[in-house]
């Protein structure tokens, strides 16, 4: 039986100190309250812990003994209590954060810029996956918080908050210059080769679920895994894709892309802010979101 752990804490102070006075200033507590610790400790132990010498106390054999496990334990105490204050100073410390592609891209990225130019020494975690896989680590409690793109279903637990709106785009080629300035049903989309996402991302189920909601059945020719691969092969006029509109700018504004128009508005989706209610994060992770928060 290990006992008081104040016993041992009495005990390592006296032995680093060689001396029971200066241990009591250390602890501030009497020295009568240190003499007594000891003897009761080295009662419990059956052991004699300490003589007496010149100056002070010295360490008997089975005293060192001991000493020598106290000491690296203690210590280890003393670390972790110093590692625990570097954390709590924003010194040290770990954040883990799911986004996708999408939501790092054209989210996150500056507020971790700004956040790693003002605490160097956190170290930051990302998970690259889409809003499904990003909601469900957040449950497992993999990540901290998440950056996910709307719609997707509420879960208990689960709090998300908008940050900023996003909207998808159908973007062509030259070889589909002739819808250029026409405004399409959206019933036309059955007839063109489609370019979409692949259908594990919140972006695909919410245009599945918007032209199914008007009637359309789509069977895209490509299928694929980044947004920023399907501007490419609208660029090279292999079909006409469906992106938020970030991915394809610089194109559409360039004339290399265009936007097709409809006669109805596809609404705006957002970037949400995802964080569970029941889990706890660490003080670096607060702090990130509490400056997207500000942003906000």
């Amino acid at each position: 039986m290990i006992g008081n752990l104040e016993y041992y804490k009495v005990f390592y102070y006296v032995a680093k100190a060689g001396s029971v006075s200066r241990a009591a200033d250390e602890l501030s507590i009497s020295q009568p309250a240190v003499s007594q610790v000891v003897k009761q400790l080295e009662n419990s132990l059956g052991a004699e812990l300490f003589y007496r010498a010149s100056r002070g106390v010295r360490l008997t054999g089975e005293g060192q003994c001991l000493f020598s496990y106290v000491e690296k334990g203690y210590e280890q105490i003393e670390l972790g209590v110093r590692k625990l204050r570097q954390m709590q100073n924003l010194e040290l410390g770990e954040i883990r954060i799911g986004a996708s592609d999408m939501t790092l891209q054209y989210y996150l990225l500056p507020y971790l810029e700004c956040f790693h130019e003002s605490y160097p020494e956190i170290k930051v975690i990302v998970t690259n996956a889409p809003t499904p896989e990003t909601l469900q680590f957040l449950e497992e409690g993999r990540i901290d918080f998440g950056i996910v793109s709307s719609p997707f279903a509420e879960r208990e637990g689960i709090a998300a908050k908008p940050v900023r709106e996003i909207e998808d785009v159908f973007v062509a080629g030259r070889r589909f210059i002739a819808y250029k300035n026409r405004t399409l049903d959206l019933q036309e989309l059955e007839g063109l080769p489609l370019i979409f996402l692949e259908k594990n991302t919140s972006t695909r189920s919410y245009m599945d679920d918007y032209l199914a909601k008007n009637g359309v059945v789509v069977r895209p020719e490509f299928e694929l895994a980044t947004s920023d691969m399907i501007v490419q092969f609208a660029r090279r006029n292999l079909g006409v894709g469906c992106v938020v509109r970030d991915f394809a700018e610089e194109y559409l504004e360039s004339g290399q892309l265009f936007e097709l128009r409809f006669n109805k508005m596809i609404p705006k989706r957002r970037f949400c802010v995802a964080r569970s209610t029941k889990l706890s994060i660490s003080t670096a992770a607060r702090r990130l979101f509490e400056m997207l928060e500000v942003q906000t």
